[in-house]
């Protein structure tokens, strides 16, 4: 049995960690299979993921080849069963759509070709850029229901339920990510014809009249209407059509899950995967949560799973990750846990032209981070590269291969196309193993937190549909995005974390608002903001929550009319917004508690007139408000609406006024040290700290103003990452603390991976350590220490061997 509970994925009643690596069969010859899961278990990894490409196994309808009979490659029977012969989970993935740098991203060209009724117009009638499709059409459905009829033949009897080793099934792949990328929302007149019966389920006659001033039930003007949107109402349609696409999206998914149990499969989690984000970054990461959010919330039984493309996990990026995993959580039910489908790994040479050369710490950066909080499954993508076989039926596009990236695929991978290792794999198989030797605990353990959350607006993201012709829109959609992401993430989150402030996230738009469960509220704030969720702050406020505003205050609702609820609950009105040009050096000065501070440039700034609340900052020359603080009912905010830099003390006093403490820190003052703690309900912990830069650290951490580790100093190695137990329970033997970390967990041993000059175990146990020459052994107190004679740079294992 496999269930999602509290969390957690559980099965037969475990709580496990799984890591799984994608090995694509169907770009590897069949005798390679097995030295490919050799090394993925070299790797460390419990799972193998896979896509099953559609395009691959019905070249022509109704031609399936699951066996390999027309193809060796294409022998998913066959993989899937050796998986299970090297006792591996196996994480399946059959579209309709998989991507994988795919021709068609996986359709068979005999789709489009039957039902070319499927193929969406964007804006203003102009053709699709990208192969997507209309999800929903009639012919499509027909046609993917056939394809999960026949691939779920072979997936249901290997299901873990029925003896087999299949844990999980994706349900289709990165849905609405092509529309968005290119700006290219599916109106087909399929699409229209269900957008309107939509409309008029959402609103009354009168509404939509007022909203839309052509008639709905004419399908030449809905199609130039909608197509084609005048500026009077085309903020109105950008916002109807971002919710009718989650609704869509939703029912797409609901769908495909519904043939997916009618042919067999059940009793197993349905995936859905999130796309978004780009450039090395994750300020647009959460566009795919907003697109799909309610895809995978709509009923028991979903996870959803993370894409992650960062290379590096630095001081650049770390922010990124912690805050997109904080609003994956936030929208999730309460079962369900955080997972990563698509978890990239490998050296970022994607062209071969080594333009790209990842630490190799990147994935043991970013596994540890996810795995903290609250990750229970990650796919690493891709694990091992192999190649692109040529179409029986040539397509004459210039290699008439599967793939556009040539004959090799995959060729950043820790595993070459020819099987060779490259330099990121012994740091990835180094933290597979380690998370996994004690992944019984990891599985139950969730994330301990500060008195403060992150709030996540799903419709600050609802940007991936924007008519190009609208002013209204863009202006609308610029100011969201320039306030949403990249200040607030890049100052008020990455001071949060860098000042030892471990946060979650709370979507304020769907969720309650309790002071009680979030004492304080970090709000990244735009010009643009839901009158709703104004009312829903101010209430918050007034009933004693705390707020930390950083961006610019609301002045009108999310269509662009006037709305100032939350202004007027503060007490304050908007004057107007500078900002740094020319020969104009716009610059903030300090007063009151955040005084004294050097006069600082400012790129932007909003003014206000603060009536009786308590200015904090000031524009230099002008004396203009543009940051105060302010006491609403029983609650208190603090709002910058001015830029400014990464003042970490700056934000951390600013916290600590409106009553959110951390309580996890350290002593080092160069900073580039992340760190977080997880936690079982019977008090079980891991500390985890990331050393973010290139140079050793020595660092004391205390909680809550007391030392941890008997308040020895530890040093961080450089690009290094640690998870260090307290009171870790194995068998007998009780970890009071270590400075090393757990490695290997076996009945008559500990392994561990030293991490300092002299690292300390120290143990409350009966059995008796078998004494060696690389450590001594003390009995004092109840307590056994463990002091180790390796220095961790010259020799960083070491086993403790107890008596039987």
């Amino acid at each position: 049995m496999i269930e999602i509970k509290d969390k957690q994925i559980l099965i037969d009643g475990k709580p496990q960690i799984i890591m799984c690596g994608e090995i694509h069969y169907y770009r590897l010859k069949p005798e390679d299979w097995q030295d490919r899961i050799d090394k993925l278990k070299e790797a460390g990894c419990n799972a193998v993921a896979s896509y099953v490409p559609w395009l691959c196994h019905e070249p022509a309808e109704g031609e399936f080849d699951f066996d390999g009979h027309t193809h060796p490659e294409l022998n998913l029977i066959g993989f899937i069963d050796l998986c299970k012969e090297n006792e591996l989970y196996f994480f399946v993935r059959p579209g309709p759509f998989i991507m994988a740098e795919m021709k068609n991203e996986g359709l068979p060209y005999w789709v489009y070709t039957k039902y070319p009724e499927i193929i969406p117009v964007g804006w203003d009638g102009n053709p699709a850029t990208t192969k997507t499709v209309d999800y929903l059409a009639p012919g499509f459905l027909e046609a993917s229901k056939n394809w999960y009829r026949a691939v779920m033949a072979v997936v249901a009897p290997r299901l873990y339920t029925n003896g087999g080793n299949i844990i999980a099934v994706q349900l289709d792949n990165e849905i609405g990510m092509l529309a968005w990328v290119s700006n290219c929302p599916d109106l087909t007149d399929s699409v229209l014809s269900d957008f309107a019966a939509w409309l008029k389920q959402r609103y009354s006659a009168e509404q939509l009249s007022a909203r839309y001033p052509f008639s709905l039930d004419d399908a030449e003007a809905r199609k130039t209407g909608i197509r084609s949107p005048k500026e009077g109402y085309a903020p109105e349609l950008t916002h109807d059509l971002g919710y009718y696409m989650r609704n869509r999206a939703a029912r797409y998914v609901a769908i495909l899950r519904s043939y997916a149990e009618e042919f067999g499969v059940k009793d197993v989690p349905f995936v859905v995967n999130i796309h978004g984000t780009d450039g090395g970054r994750g300020f647009t990461f959460p566009i795919g949560i907003s697109q799909l959010y309610e895809a995978y919330t709509q009923a028991p039984g979903y996870l959803s799973g993370s894409d992650i493309y960062f290379g590096d996990l630095d001081m650049v990026t770390f922010q990124d990750l912690y805050i997109i995993n904080g609003f994956m959580d936030a929208v999730h039910t309460p079962d369900q846990p955080l997972t990563s489908v698509e978890f990239n790994c490998g050296d970022s040479n994607f062209g071969e032209t080594y333009g790209g050369r990842n630490d190799p710490s990147a994935a043991d950066f970013k596994a540890r981070m996810c795995i903290a909080q609250g990750n229970r499954l990650l796919n690493y993508y891709l694990l091992t590269g192999g190649y692109n076989y040529r179409m029986d039926m040539p397509t004459s596009d210039g290699n008439d291969r599967i793939a556009f990236t040539g004959e090799r695929h995959g060729f950043a991978a820790p595993i070459s196309p020819e099987g060779e290792y490259n330099y990121t794999f012994p740091r990835m198989a180094r933290t597979n193993k380690t998370i996994l030797a004690v992944g019984d605990k990891l599985a139950r353990m969730n994330e301990e937190r500060d008195d403060v959350s992150f709030a996540f607006i799903p419709d600050y993201y609802m940007t991936e549909y924007r008519y190009p012709g609208s002013e209204r829109v863009k202006e609308i959609l610029q100011n969201i995005e320039g306030n949403r992401a990249h200040g607030a993430w890049e100052i008020m989150g990455r001071a949060m974390l860098l000042a030892g402030y471990r946060f979650g996230a709370t979507d304020i738009q769907n969720k309650p608002l309790d002071p009680s469960v979030t004492p304080v509220l970090a709000l990244p704030s735009a010009r643009y903001m839901h009158g709703g969720i104004q009312r829903k702050l101010a209430d918050y406020l007034h009933a004693g929550g705390k707020l930390l505003v950083y961006g610019e205050l609301p002045s009108f609702d999310m269509e662009g009319k006037p709305c100032t609820i939350l202004t007027e609950a503060l007490g304050v009105k908007p004057l107007g917004l500078l900002r740094d040009s020319g020969h104009f050096y716009l610059s903030i000065v300090s007063e009151g508690w955040a005084a004294p501070r050097p006069e600082m440039r400012a790129y932007v700034a909003q003014t206000f007139d603060v009536g009786g609340q308590t200015p904090i900052m000031r524009v230099y020359g002008s004396g203009e408000v543009t940051a105060f603080d302010a006491k609403v009912g029983a609650g208190r905010a603090i709002v910058f609406g001015n830029s400014y830099r990464c003042d970490i003390d700056l934000f951390r006093t600013a916290l600590e006024l409106l009553g959110a403490k951390a309580g996890l820190t350290h002593d080092c003052k160069n900073h580039g040290i992340f760190m977080t703690s997880t936690a079982t309900n019977k008090g079980e912990r891991f500390v985890h700290v990331l050393n973010l830069d290139g140079f050793d650290k020595e660092i004391g951490i205390l909680e809550n103003g007391q030392p941890l580790f008997g308040g020895r100093k530890l040093l961080l190695q450089s690009k290094d990452g640690v998870m260090l137990p307290l009171n870790v329970t194995f068998g007998e033997v009780k970890i009071v603390y270590s400075t090393a970390e757990i490695a290997k967990v076996e009945n008559d041993r500990l392994e561990f991976r030293l991490t300092q000059p002299e690292d300390i175990i120290v143990l409350e146990t009966d059995r008796e350590v078998i004494p060696n020459e690389s450590f001594t052994v003390r009995k004092d107190d109840g307590r056994t220490w463990i002091v180790s004679r390796q220095h961790a740079k010259v020799n960083d294992s070491l086993t403790l061997h107890f008596v039987s």
